[in-house]
């Protein structure tokens, strides 16, 4: 029997899933975060180790070398780091390095979020990336640069804004209604322990916020445009023209634009698409109006397997294993139950 991996190495957490040559689920296992740049090589292949161990006892099965394994890992996106990872799976001994594959976080939120078919996919989480495969294998990303120059639209980026906005309402930037500019400057001041904004010196420069404690000020801004606030619907809508810009971009380096290739599948992974219309509608409503430009309807859609499961399905692939509908069919449901 022929076995493969999928790893899904995140920022906060590794999972490793083990499946058969007919895709059935086997063991999912899970380890530290494996995003190599925050918390080092020795780290990554430690959780990495760990996730795959409690996957191979899970399935009760005697732990063994993969027929081919896939690795999707945050923050893998140059050939020095793809480098680096094989060498954490050849020093594991998970699988030969001919059917050892890694690729960045996105390749395989794609692969599992369209079970395989061509698309792309539209991450918005702590970070924000899209990324697209077309028809004939060739893929490229948009965004997913990093906090510092890119991520628009992530919760990290609305956290920041949100944090923009109340300074700029506290020395009058922002227009005043009925004495507030916008309910984000109470709510930052609140949420960072500020006794007056002035102190907010002290969270960003002092002792700086780490990106994922900024990112937990997203859903604040999501809560004030629920409830109407035109500063923090401003933001929403800022991030989801950025992230449509990106989606134009993929789309068009991809060749994907024309009627005749029918809807565009867009896979939506991360966190914040989880708020639903609020933040889901304002980039469903950028992406329609550059319909023109694309010359083609979009499909937004709900994943269809998870990242580890995309990453399980590209392991297959390098075997040349294609699932057959009814044992993706399968794959759903296994993964629901």
């Amino acid at each position: 029997m022929k076995l493969v991996l999928g790893i899904d190495g995140g920022a906060s957490k590794t999972q490793a899933v083990i499946l058969d040559e007919q895709g059935t689920p086997l063991g999912m296992g899970f380890g530290g975060p494996a995003n190599y740049n925050t918390v080092g090589l020795a780290q990554t292949r430690d959780h990495v180790a760990e996730a795959v161990q409690t996957a191979f006892t899970q399935a009760g099965l005697t732990p063994r070398p993969f027929d081919a394994a896939f690795f999707g890992m945050a923050s893998v996106v140059s050939e020095i780091d793809f480098a680096r990872i094989r060498t954490i799976a050849t020093d594991l001994g998970l699988a030969p390095a001919a059917q050892t594959g890694v690729d960045h976080d996105c390749r395989i939120a794609l692969a599992g979020g369209l079970s395989g078919r061509p698309g792309m996919v539209q991450i918005a989480g702590t970070g924000s990336s899209t990324f697209g495969i077309n028809a004939q294998g060739q893929g490229w990303r948009s965004g997913g640069w990093g906090h510092l120059i890119a991520d628009e639209g992530s919760g990290y980026w609305l956290g920041l804004k949100a944090m923009e906005a109340a300074v700029r309402a506290y020395d009058g930037r922002l227009p005043s209604h009925n004495g507030s500019a916008t309910v984000l400057q109470g709510e930052v001041m609140r949420f960072l322990n500020l006794r007056e904004m002035n102190e907010i010196y002290q969270p960003l420069y002092v002792n700086p916020l780490e990106k994922h404690e900024i990112a937990r000020l997203a859903p604040i801004v999501l809560q004030a445009a629920a409830d109407d606030d035109p500063v923090a619907r401003q933001i929403i809508d800022l991030g989801a023209e950025e992230m449509a810009a990106c989606v134009v971009a993929v789309a068009q380096r991809l060749g994907m634009v024309g009627a005749e290739a029918g809807p565009l599948e867009i896979a939506l992974v991360g966190g914040l698409f989880q708020a639903g219309d609020i933040y889901v509608q304002p980039f469903a409503q950028a992406i329609n109006r550059r319909r023109v430009t694309l010359g083609r309807d979009c499909r937004l859609l709900w994943p269809e397997l998870p990242p580890v499961m995309g990453a399980a399905v590209l392991a297959l692939e390098m075997l040349d294993i294609r699932l057959s509908p009814a044992a993706l069919a399968r794959l759903h449901t296994d993964h629901k139950a």
